[in-house]
């Protein structure tokens, strides 16, 4: 028996793409059903799954239902011991289920200015100060989790974690609307567009349905980068 994962359209949905990255970036069996946002498909497919209403939303092998990125990051890290998806060490574990709690909840403005878009990069999107001040405090933890775990490669807290997995739409949004970060973080970044199951989910984007019209920005664009 398998996993069961409901997402979102994959050009738009950073949720889906944290829950999916929990199975594909860790090797996990899962079987992935879509579902249209902003759509009648939507609360059709939810209905499959009681009692969410939320997307990504898992039914594990033995029927229950979990809803919440966060919440299926930590089932999965609970039934799953060996796949690695939190740090073995403590003191890493903890910085990364502490970031991965803070982008959880956090950095509203660069989420409502900055929407996921996977099918478009912007050359300008004429961020305000509030989303320039998300991107300040997400450079401040990026550079102190590489400083207290001692994280020498691509990834936060050393190996690929959950913490990485929720901030890959954050990178995307990075990369996607050509926002100025830091040396180190540009590297962070390019790290996850070159990450084989982001590459894999950007090319089933770009092969879903049609644009979604509220995802639409009339802002100046240039080529996806790091392809």
């Amino acid at each position: 028996m398998t996993y069961t994962l409901l997402i979102g359209d994959r050009s738009y949905s950073s949720w889906s793409l944290r829950g999916w990255l929990l199975f594909d970036a860790f090797g996990l069996p899962v079987k992935v059903r879509t579902c249209r946002l902003y759509s009648d498909d939507l609360p059709r497919a939810l209905a499959d799954f009681p009692p969410a209403r939320t997307l990504p939303v898992m039914r594990t092998p033995d029927g229950v239902v979990v809803s919440d990125s966060l919440a299926i990051a930590e089932e999965l890290a609970s039934r799953q011991p060996r796949a690695g998806l939190w740090p073995s060490d403590p003191a890493a574990r903890a910085v990364a289920r502490s970031l991965a709690a803070e982008m959880h909840s956090g950095f509203p403005a660069l989420r409502s200015h900055c929407a996921m878009n996977l099918r478009v990069s912007y050359s300008d999107c004429a961020p305000d100060r509030a989303v320039l001040a998300d991107l300040a405090r997400i450079e401040t933890i990026w550079a102190d989790a590489r400083a207290r775990t001692g994280a020498a490669g691509d990834w936060l807290c050393g190996a690929y974690s959950v913490a990485d997995a929720f901030f890959a739409p954050v990178a995307a949004r990075i990369a996607g609307h050509n926002l100025h970060v830091g040396p180190q973080a540009a590297a962070y970044v390019a790290a996850h567009l070159r990450h084989p199951s982001f590459r894999a989910w950007r090319a089933a984007a770009l092969q879903d349905g049609p644009d979604q019209d509220i995802y639409r920005r009339d802002w100046p664009t240039r080529p996806w980068p790091g392809m």
